[in-house]
C-alpha cells in the first residue's frame, strides 16, 4: 500500500517542458555570420578603394554612386509589387552584390591579369574576357544561394530577376565609387564629372540588364518540375548574361565616336528590351495572378471582383485607401495582408497546377486559404460591398 503524504510519480504535475530554443539561436548566429561575412566584405572594398584613389575621392564616388541605388532600386522593388519578397532576402541580396560579389571580383580579376600578364597590374583583355566571367558569377551566385536554402520563396521567373536585379545593383554601386574615385583621383573634377556621366546617367541599368539573365534561370529552376532544366536553365542564363557583359565591355576599347555609336545601336536597344521585359513580366504576374485566384472563385472562395482587385496594382492601391478611410490603419494593415496572402496563395495554386503535390505545398495553401477567407470574411461583414459600388463592380 502506498504511504501517505506520497504521490505517484505518475500523478504529479510537471513542469511545461522547456522552449527549444535552438532554432531561434540557429538563426541568429547565421544573421550575425552573414552580418560579419558582409562588413568584411564591404570594409574590404573601402580600403582597395581609398588605397587607389585617397579618402576624398573615395567620399566623393560614395555620395554620387548612391543615384545608381536611386534609380535601380526602386525599379526591382516596383517589380516586386504584386507578390512581395521578405524584405531580408532582398536586402541580402543586395548587400551581397554591394559587398561580397565587389570583393571577390576585385581579388579574381586583379588574378586573371597577372595570369594573363604578369608585367601588368591590370590588362585590357582581362576586362574584356576575364570580368564578364567572373562578375556574372559572383553577382548570380547570391541569388542562386538564395535559390538552393530558401527555396520556397523563389516562385519564378520575377522573383529570380528581383534578386538577380538587386545584387547587380548593389555591385554597379559599389563598382561606380571605384571609377569615380579613379577618376577624380587622376583627373580631377573633370574626369569626375566624365565618368558620371558614362556610369552613372548613361548606363546605370547595365550590370542589372546582364545579370537578370542569370535571375530569369534561376526563375526557371525554381518552378519547373523536370529535373534537368534546374541545372540547365540558370547556366543557360548565367551564359547569356556573360556574353552580353562581353559585348558591352568591347565598346570600352573603342576610340570616343566608336563608342557612342555603339552605344546608340547596341546599348541603347539593349535598354529598351531590358525595360520591356521588366512590363512583361510584372503584366505576366498580373495575368498569373488573376487565372490562379480565379479557380477559387467557383467553389466560393473568392468573388469575381475581389480577383479583379487583386490582380491589378491600381485596383490594389484603390483598396488600401479604401481600408484606411472607412476602418482606419488597422483596416489598411489587414487589407494589405489579405492583399499579400491571395498573392502567395496565387503562387502555391501555381505550384500545384505544374504538378508539385508534396504536402509542404498542400499545407501551405490550405494555411492561405485560412488566412485569406478569415480576412475576406471581415471586410465582407463590413463595409466591402460599399468597395465594389464605388468601382462600379457587382460581388457575388
Amino acid at each position: 500500500m502506498r504511504s501517505a503524504g506520497r504521490t505517484s510519480y505518475s500523478a504529479r504535475v510537471l513542469p511545461p517542458p522547456r522552449p527549444d530554443r535552438r532554432p531561434t539561436l540557429r538563426r541568429w548566429l547565421t544573421v550575425s555570420l552573414i552580418a560579419i561575412l558582409f562588413a568584411l566584405g564591404g570594409l574590404g572594398m573601402l580600403v582597395l578603394i581609398d588605397d587607389q584613389s585617397g579618402l576624398i575621392a573615395t567620399g566623393l564616388g560614395l555620395v554620387l554612386s548612391l543615384l545608381v541605388l536611386g534609380v535601380v532600386v526602386p525599379v526591382f522593388l516596383w517589380l516586386d509589387r504584386f507578390e512581395r519578397e521578405p524584405t531580408g532576402m532582398l536586402v541580402f541580396a543586395l548587400l551581397w552584390g554591394a559587398c561580397i560579389a565587389t570583393f571577390s571580383a576585385a581579388v579574381l580579376n586583379n588574378l586573371g591579369s597577372v595570369l594573363i600578364d604578369p608585367m601588368l597590374a591590370t590588362h585590357p583583355s582581362a576586362a574584356t574576357w576575364v570580368a564578364p566571367v567572373v562578375e556574372e558569377s559572383m553577382k548570380g551566385l547570391g541569388p542562386l544561394l538564395l535559390l538552393l536554402f530558401r527555396r520556397r520563396e523563389v516562385d519564378g521567373v520575377l522573383d529570380g530577376m528581383v534578386y538577380a536585379g538587386l545584387s547587380a545593383a548593389g555591385f554597379a554601386a559599389v563598382e561606380d565609387v571605384v571609377y569615380l574615385a579613379s577618376g577624380f583621383a587622376h583627373s580631377g573634377e573633370q574626369g569626375l564629372l566624365s565618368t558620371f556621366i558614362v556610369r552613372v546617367v548613361m548606363s546605370p541599368f547595365a550590370h542589372p540588364m546582364f545579370t537578370v539573365c542569370t535571375g530569369i534561370g534561376i526563375g526557371i529552376a525554381a518552378t519547373t518540375p523536370h529535373r534537368q532544366l534546374r541545372f540547365v536553365a540558370p547556366f543557360a542564363g548565367w551564359c547569356c548574361a556573360v556574353t552580353l557583359h562581353g559585348i558591352w565591355n568591347l565598346g570600352a576599347l573603342l576610340p570616343q565616336h566608336g563608342w557612342l555609336v555603339f552605344y546608340v545601336l547596341l546599348q541603347l536597344p539593349l535598354f529598351v528590351a531590358f525595360m520591356t521585359l521588366i512590363v512583361l513580366a510584372r503584366r505576366h504576374e498580373a495575368t498569373l495572378i488573376a487565372r490562379e485566384l480565379g479557380e477559387y472563385v467557383d467553389v466560393g472562395r473568392l468573388s469575381v471582383p475581389e480577383v479583379l482587385m487583386l490582380s491589378s496594382v491600381k485596383e490594389r492601391r484603390y483598396a488600401m485607401a479604401w481600408a484606411e478611410h472607412h476602418g482606419g490603419v488597422e483596416a489598411q494593415g489587414e487589407m494589405r495582408e489579405l492583399q499579400d496572402a491571395a498573392s502567395e496563395l496565387a503562387m502555391v495554386r501555381a505550384r500545384i497546377d505544374r504538378g508539385d503535390r508534396s504536402a509542404p505545398v498542400i499545407e501551405a495553401e490550405e494555411h492561405l486559404l485560412e488566412i485569406v477567407a478569415h480576412l475576406r470574411v471581415r471586410f465582407l461583414d463590413t463595409a466591402l460591398y460599399r468597395y465594389y459600388d464605388d468601382r462600379g463592380m457587382t460581388a457575388r
